[in-house]
C-alpha cells in the first residue's frame, strides 16, 4: 500500500522566531561592530551625561549650548521636564568597535533575558486570559456575541468599519498596539459568528491598529518622541499625516470588507479555511444556538463591567500613564469582581482563572522570543552599523529619492528594532540633520519614519503579530498571503503622502 504523503505544514511561531534568532546571530559576525555615543540627562545632577562607545562617560552642562555644540536640536526643556528620557545618540560619533559575534550561550541566554525584559507585558497577557476564561465560563461571551449576530444581521459590514477605526484611533492617539491583544479573544468569535473567517477579525484589529502608529498624529511613542528629538514640533507635518490617517482607514475598510463579503458567498476561499476547526477549538466556539432569547439581566451588568474595564485602560494609559503593571492589576481585579458576580465560588474563580491564563502561555512566550532578537542585536553592536550605513545611502541625494530612500531604510531598521521610542532615539538624531542638506523641512522624516516602522510593523517577527497570530492558531504564512496586497496599497499610499507633504 502507497504511503500518503504528508502535507506541508508552515512552522509555529516559535520556530519561525528561532530561525530569525539565527539569523540575527549570523548578523553579529558578518556586520562590523560600531556605536554611536549616547546622550542622557541626568535629573538628579542636572547636567548632561554623554557615554561614548567605550563606555567612558563625560559630564556636561545642561545647557542649550552644550546641546549646539552637539549638534543636538532638541530643546533643552524636553529634557528637563522628561518629554526626552531614553539615551538619544549622538550624529558624527560613530566608532568602529572589536567584532562582538554572539555565540552559542548568547544564543541559549537570548531568550530567557527576552523573557526577564518582557515579564510586563506577559504578566499582562496572564491577567487577560484569567479574564476572558472566567467570562467564558459563566457563558456570558455566547449570549452576548448571539445577542450582537441578532442585531448586526444583515449589517455585518459595520463591525468591520467600527472595530477598524476605533483601534486605529487608538494607534493614532497613543500608539494602540500591545493593548489590543486583549481585544482578540473577544471580537473574533463575532466576526466569526457572523459569517466571517478569523482572519477578518485579525486584520481589523491588527491593521487598525498599525495604520494607527503608521499615520500617528498625536501618539507620544513615536511622532511626539521623534519631533522632540529632531528639534521641531509634533504638529508640523500632523495635517497630512491625518489625511493620511482617513485616507488609510477607507482602504483598509474597503479591503477587509471585500475579502469578508468573498469568503460569506464562498467559505472555501478563506486563506484559513483548512485550519477553521482548529481555529474554533482554540477559541473554544461551540456550534450551538444560542440558548438565549434574551440575555439575563445578570448577564447585561458582567458585560457591562467588562467592557467598562477596557474603558478604564484606555482613559489610565491615556491620561495617568498607566503601564503594563497598573492595567494588569486592572484586569485582575475586574475577573474576581465579575466570578463575584457570576456566583462562581472562590475555587472555581481560581481555578478558571489559572486556566484560562494558562491557555496564553505560548502567547507570552512569543513575546519573550520577539525580545531576544534585539537583544542579539544590541548585543552584538551591530543596530548603530545598520543605521550609520543606511544614514550613507541618502546623504546628498535628490529631495524625492532622498525621502523615498529614507522611508526604505525606516522598514529596514524598523525590522530590527520593532521599538518606535528606541528606533526614534536612535535613528532620527542623525537621520533628521540630512533632511538640511537636501533642503527637506525635519518634519518629512518623522513622516518617513512612521510610515516606514507602521508598514514593517505588520508582518516583522520581532513585533507582536506572531504573537496574535498564536492566541488564534493561525500560521504566519496565512497572514502573509493575506496581508501582502495591502502592504503593496498602503506603502505607495505612504510615498505619495511624503510627496504632498514636500510640495505642500
Amino acid at each position: 500500500m502507497e504511503k500518503k504523503k504528508k502535507k506541508f505544514s508552515f512552522p509555529s511561531a516559535y520556530t519561525v522566531l528561532f530561525i530569525v534568532l539565527i539569523l540575527a546571530v549570523a548578523l553579529t559576525y558578518i556586520i562590523p561592530a560600531g556605536e554611536y555615543s549616547s546622550l542622557t540627562y541626568d535629573g538628579d545632577a542636572q547636567c548632561f551625561l554623554v557615554t561614548d562607545p567605550k563606555g567612558d562617560v563625560a559630564e556636561l552642562p545642561a545647557t542649550q549650548e552644550t546641546l549646539d555644540k552637539l549638534n543636538v536640536k532638541a530643546d533643552l526643556e524636553k529634557f528637563i521636564d522628561g518629554s526626552i528620557y531614553k539615551p538619544m545618540a549622538v550624529s558624527g560619533t560613530y566608532t568602529s568597535l572589536e567584532q562582538n559575534g554572539q555565540g552559542v550561550v548568547d544564543f541559549i541566554m537570548a531568550p530567557i533575558n527576552g523573557v526577564y525584559e518582557t515579564v510586563d507585558i506577559m504578566l499582562f497577557i496572564f491577567m487577560i486570559g484569567g479574564l476572558v476564561g472566567i467570562v467564558n465560563h459563566l457563558g456570558v461571551f455566547n449570549a452576548g456575541i448571539g445577542a450582537l449576530a441578532r442585531v448586526s444581521k444583515g449589517k455585518e459590514e459595520v463591525i468591520i468599519a467600527v472595530v477598524t477605526f476605533l483601534i486605529a484611533l487608538g494607534g493614532t492617539s497613543f500608539g494602540m498596539a500591545e493593548e489590543t491583544i486583549a481585544f482578540y479573544p473577544i471580537l473574533i468569535p463575532i466576526f466569526i459568528k457572523s459569517g466571517y473567517d478569523a482572519m477578518t477579525g485579525i486584520a481589523a484589529i491588527w491593521v487598525g491598529s498599525s495604520i494607527g502608529c503608521m499615520f500617528s498624529t498625536i501618539n507620544p511613542f513615536s511622532v511626539v518622541i521623534a519631533s522632540n528629538a529632531a528639534g521641531i514640533n509634533f504638529s508640523e507635518g500632523m495635517l497630512v499625516r491625518g489625511i493620511g490617517l482617513a485616507l488609510s482607514v477607507i482602504i483598509t475598510v474597503v479591503y477587509i470588507v471585500r475579502y469578508g463579503k468573498k469568503i460569506k458567498k464562498n467559505p472555501q476561499l478563506s486563506v484559513v479555511y483548512d485550519d477553521a476547526d482548529k481555529i474554533n477549538e482554540k477559541l473554544r466556539l461551540e456550534e450551538q444556538k444560542d440558548e438565549y432569547e434574551k440575555m439575563p439581566l445578570q448577564f447585561k451588568i458582567i458585560l457591562i463591567l467588562f467592557f467598562l474595564t477596557f474603558a478604564i485602560m484606555i482613559y489610565g494609559v491615556v491620561k495617568l500613564e498607566w503601564w503594563f503593571g497598573e492595567m494588569a492589576a486592572l484586569f485582575l481585579i475586574s475577573a474576581i469582581i465579575i466570578g463575584i458576580l457570576g456566583r462562581m465560588s472562590e475555587k472555581e474563580i481560581a481555578g478558571v482563572f489559572i486556566s484560562g491564563a494558562s491557555d496564553l502561555v505560548g502567547v507570552a512566550l512569543v513575546c519573550g522570543l520577539a525580545r531576544a532578537v534585539n537583544i542579539l542585536l544590541e548585543n552584538g553592536l551591530i543596530s548603530d552599523t545598520l543605521l550609520y550605513t543606511m544614514s550613507g545611502w541618502v546623504e546628498g541625494m535628490n529631495p524625492v529619492l532622498f525621502i523615498i530612500v529614507m522611508m526604505i531604510a525606516f522598514i529596514i531598521l524598523g525590522f530590527f528594532i520593532n521599538s518606535s521610542s528606541g528606533l526614534a532615539m536612535l535613528s532620527i538624531p542623525i537621520m533628521a540633520p540630512l533632511a538640511d542638506a537636501v533642503g527637506l523641512p525635519r518634519d518629512v522624516v518623522i513622516s518617513s519614519y512612521i510610515y516606514g516602522l507602521g508598514l514593517i510593523g505588520l508582518i516583522t517577527p520581532t513585533g507582536l503579530i506572531l504573537a496574535v497570530l498564536d492566541m488564534v492558531d493561525v500560521t504566519f504564512d496565512k497572514w502573509l498571503k493575506w496581508c501582502w496586497p495591502l502592504m503593496i496599497i498602503l506603502a505607495v499610499l505612504g510615498i505619495v503622502m511624503l510627496m504632498v507633504q514636500i510640495y505642500l
